[in-house]
């Protein structure tokens, strides 16, 4: 299982602790926060990214592809739900994460191929993918 705790300091910025790392997360200067640290969403994607690098940097060193390195380059942003053609919601909004990848090395481009379906199967996407329940109590 995995335990984070995020502890309030001042005003919009936050202590995390997770297995004895400390991070910060608050909001920008303009939306009322300090600035010191990223955002809760910029985390949300740096999970995301993190999760794609190392899943293709594993499958990689498995299959022997010599993969040199991967950027994920992340977006979020909401969309009105009728203006999406493959979702299922049509009413209210979505939330769209879009990911984009910079492979680096000599690969073939059905390497490329293959890295690309991969990095579609990060453990943290697929969470993300699922419904999910949070249980909230005091």
């Amino acid at each position: 299982m995995t335990q984070v705790v995020v502890r309030s300091d001042m005003g919009l910025t936050h202590g995390i602790s997770a297995r004895g790392h400390q991070l910060l997360v608050d909001e920008p200067r303009e939306a009322g926060g300090a600035d010191a640290g990223p955002t809760p969403y910029e985390l949300l994607l740096s999970a995301l990214g993190a999760c794609t690098a190392m899943t293709l940097r594993m499958y990689a060193d498995r299959k022997g592809i010599p993969l040199e390195g991967v950027e994920v380059e992340l977006e979020h942003d909401r969309v009105h739900a009728q203006d999406c053609q493959d979702c299922d919601t049509r009413e209210g909004f979505l939330d769209r994460i879009t990911k984009r990848l910079v492979l680096y090395g000599p690969l073939t481009d059905e390497q490329r191929q293959r890295l690309v379906e991969i990095a579609d199967r990060c453990p943290v996407q697929r969470t993300l993918e699922r419904e999910i329940v949070i249980e909230s109590f005091d």
